[in-house]
């Protein structure tokens, strides 16, 4: 596997982990590799988002004063995630949970 293809899934992984962690009461993250792509899908058992577009704007927090402390929250990590993916999938029932999928190509 090519550096920047690593580079790209380990960022878009690690963002949408901290969105877990930070924002849920936990969730499950699965993963098929296949040769040609990385298949990683996501669900939280979170608040869910109220406002998914807002949220995709660069600065544009949830995050409470906790996490802020723990030096995230700042409004980066879906715009990060949507950056280095080809494919980025969010569906999100406010109140309830968020599921997020994303495809990223090798070649």
């Amino acid at each position: 596997m090519k550096s920047e293809i690593l580079r790209r899934v380990a960022i878009a992984a690690y963002e949408a982990e901290i969105n877990i962690a930070a924002h849920s009461k936990g969730g499950k993250i699965t993963a098929d590799i296949f040769p040609e792509l990385i298949h990683i899908k996501l669900q939280d058992n979170g608040p869910g988002l109220e406002d998914i577009e807002q949220c995709m704007q660069p600065g544009f927090s949830t995050a409470n004063e906790l996490v802020r402390e723990m030096g995230f929250g700042a409004g980066l990590g879906l715009p990060n995630i949507k950056k280095n993916t080809d494919v980025m999938h969010i569906e999100s029932e406010y109140g309830k949970t968020t599921f997020l999928e994303i495809i990223i190509y090798f070649e």
